[in-house]
């Protein structure tokens, strides 16, 4: 009997990917470990492996199809002397595959499971009112308005009856007869922001009636990323510790060990260090100094790792993406930085696997090169830190009561309140502070 060959789920929070292409057509032998198609999921492009051997029967999603659904028939294999005609037109119908390989993930802490909210004190309903944006423009829909001034009425008097308040035609009728209509000057509070939040696509579109703007729909990693985003700000207690850092003597040091690195043929230095490279070592060897922070919460118990897995933001034209650097304790800053570049350049290109980029015990978002002086990140679950790094500028400074000028560099660390305590993420932040400040502490 045919077996169906299923979209296969390459990560473990992809529930749809892309079929971006594929490399075998319909009649073309299957062994087992042929590479059959090239899957795109919400953070790389992978490359799907047949289980089974057969004859490549019939393609049921052809290339380029978005959105393919996890376990959905993609194609269809004939095994040895079946029928491939037949087998075509059992798509769909054929018995089921054996279990696709699954991209193994790095071993991680489980995300914490979110706990059920609590629920909100009844509210008094307030009266139903035309929605304002700030330059109290009421939303309405064309036939009210046109409605509303045949008969003289002040639409900021209606209570709108349509979704989110918005005024339509019948509320103009019920305005005529004084029905419907508030005292003057009495309105519901709603801001734009509140609104847009809660409304469909086609209700926000209405707002904007005009047609001023263009249509771009979500690419899977802009809606993975809105996900876990809001996911991590509405089940973890965030809060933030800020310092800033004297970056002088890294930055003599970082000159003087790019200067005496080695180069090859051609002239081409073996490692060529970032300021990146040693916030990355400085966070990773804080932890070990501070191992009580290097932990990921779960409902059951914390679990405390061992190494200093730091995950790094890399930014890509649909989001960003978060490659790890595995035990950066006990890496030299020139390896951090080599493999930083490495793992950041197939990120751009697509080419991560998922044990590169899933797992971490922090993480790094580093905003400095695009003139940032500070700000605060979101936590990436199940982590319990991220520390979001400014640029590096010249400030005014007291030193023995005496002005001077040094590089400082503003950094914050967010925690998860449930794992890290204020006086716990102090102490972290406080050992990064005192490595970044004294470089020489990091290459010893």
């Amino acid at each position: 009997m045919p077996t169906n060959i299923l979209m296969p789920a390459l990560s473990p929070t992809m529930e749809k990917g892309n079929l971006a292409r594929w490399l075998k057509k319909e009649g073309d032998a299957i062994k087992s470990g042929d590479v059959i198609a090239e899957i795109e999921t919400d953070k790389a492009t992978m490359e799907y492996e047949a289980v089974d051997e057969g004859t490549l029967a019939k393609i049921v999603v052809p290339e380029g199809t978005h959105d393919v659904a996890v376990n959905s028939v993609i194609a269809v294999l004939a095994g040895e002397g079946e029928d491939v005609k037949a087998a075509a037109l059992s798509a769909g119908k054929a018995a089921p595959p054996k279990p696709a390989p699954k991209a193994e993930p790095a071993k991680a802490a489980p995300p914490p499971s979110p706990r059920p909210a609590q629920q909100p004190a009844p509210q008094p309903r307030a009266e139903a009112a035309a929605p304002r944006t700030g330059s109290n423009r009421i939303f309405s829909s064309p036939l009210a308005r046109r409605f509303a001034k045949e008969s003289g009425i002040d639409l900021q008097r209606v209570s709108g009856s349509g979704p989110h308040g918005r005024v339509i035609a019948r509320d103009i009728d019920a305005a005529k007869t004084s029905k419907g209509l508030r005292a003057p000057g009495v309105a519901t509070l709603a801001t734009g922001a509140a609104l847009a939040s809660s409304m469909s696509e086609q209700q926000v579109r209405a707002l904007f009636e005009d047609g001023s703007y263009d249509f771009v729909p979500h690419e899977q990693i802009r809606k993975v990323i809105a996900q876990r985003l809001t996911a991590s700000t509405q089940t973890i207690p965030h809060f933030y510790e800020t310092v800033d850092c004297d970056i002088g003597k890294l930055m003599a040091a970082r000159e003087e060990i790019n200067e005496a690195a080695p180069k090859d043929k051609d002239g081409k230095p073996a490692y060529k260090l970032s300021v990146n490279d040693f916030v990355i070592k400085a966070l990773a060897l804080a932890l070990q100094r501070v191992p009580n922070a290097n932990v990921s919460w779960t409902d059951g118990g914390m679990l405390k790792h061992k190494h200093s897995d730091v995950s790094v933001a890399v930014a890509l034209p649909g989001g960003l993406i978060t490659p790890i650097i595995r035990q950066a304790e006990s890496k030299s800053l020139s390896a951090i930085s080599n493999e930083m570049k490495e793992l950041a350049g197939r990120a751009r290109a697509g080419k991560l696997r998922p044990q590169e980029y899933q797992g971490g015990t922090t993480s790094v978002s580093n905003l400095g090169m695009y003139g940032i002086k500070d700000f605060t990140a979101v936590i990436n679950p199940p982590q319990s830190t991220i520390l979001a790094v400014g640029t590096g500028e010249e400030r005014a400074v007291v030193r023995n009561g005496q002005l001077a000028v040094a590089t400082i560099m503003s950094v914050t660390l967010s925690c998860d309140h449930r794992a890290v305590d204020g006086a716990l993420g102090a102490e972290l932040i406080r050992a990064f502070r005192t490595l970044i400040e004294n470089p020489v502490m990091m290459v010893v």
